[in-house]
């Protein structure tokens, strides 16, 4: 899948005296039946300001891959083999690319930055931005928060149509214009709150974990429907 083009229209700079913004998005192949398991297969980076893709890796498998999750991932057996990298060296690459003081923004962005790669705050990065959370809504119904898929907030927020097949540098690119939206929303209480009704008006589509709670054997982990019975740690 490419990368969204680049969007040539934005008239202020948040980042001009602040940190160094950057998005990261990890994605996986399954070595396993179950919805944990999982294995880091690309990795990439996109600088905020610019949209540059400032790291697009690929990782080689070490262990046999049961699923390579196509149609979420857009990632194949050919790619990987022909582009993939060792583990170590695409960590190291990602490192290479931060620095203590940058800020992460992301979708689900702990999991990818600790779980996953092993960043630790104030030494391989300074902060992070969820997207999870700054685009979470209070649900008056329900009294309880609503928080929404990168897809979801992509539709709403930008009237923009997603392709089925994701891959790591396109989300990136989809996490910082969401990012950049917030950013100069924040401060305008009234803009924002309307922003945000949008994501409550408008039905989310079923999630690729719930049209397919098993994908090639592979348990995807919907909480409702998950066939593996393995356990949930978030």
């Amino acid at each position: 899948m490419q990368s969204p083009a680049r969007d040539e229209t934005r008239t202020y700079d948040p980042y001009a005296v602040s940190p160094r913004v950057v998005s990261i998005d990890v994605e996986c192949v399954a070595n396993g039946t179950t919805h944990n398991d999982r294995a880091v297969a690309q990795i990439a980076i996109v600088d905020a300001r610019t949209e540059q893709t400032l790291l697009n890796v690929y990782v080689k498998q070490e262990k046999p891959v049961v699923s390579y999750l196509t149609p979420l991932t857009g990632l194949t057996e050919q790619l990987l083999a022909e582009r993939g990298v060792s583990f170590a060296e695409a960590v190291a690459a990602t490192k290479k690319a931060l620095d203590a003081r940058c800020v992460i923004v992301g979708q689900g962005v702990l999991k990818d930055v600790e779980q996953w790669l092993g960043l630790v705050r104030g030494v391989d990065y300074g902060d992070l931005i969820d997207l999870c959370g700054i685009w979470r809504v209070f649900n008056a119904q329900y009294k309880s928060w609503s928080v929404f898929g990168q897809d979801h907030l992509v539709r709403c927020l930008l009237a923009t149509e997603v392709a089925e097949t994701h891959d790591a540098a396109g989300d990136c690119v989809k996490s910082v214009r969401l990012y950049r939206h917030w950013y100069a929303l924040k401060d305008d209480d009234e803009k924002l709150a309307c922003e945000k009704a949008k994501l409550l008006a408008i039905a989310p589509e079923p999630s690729f974990s719930k049209r397919f709670p098993s994908f090639e054997g592979v348990c995807q982990g919907n909480r409702r429907t998950c066939v593996c019975k393995a356990p949930f740690f978030s």
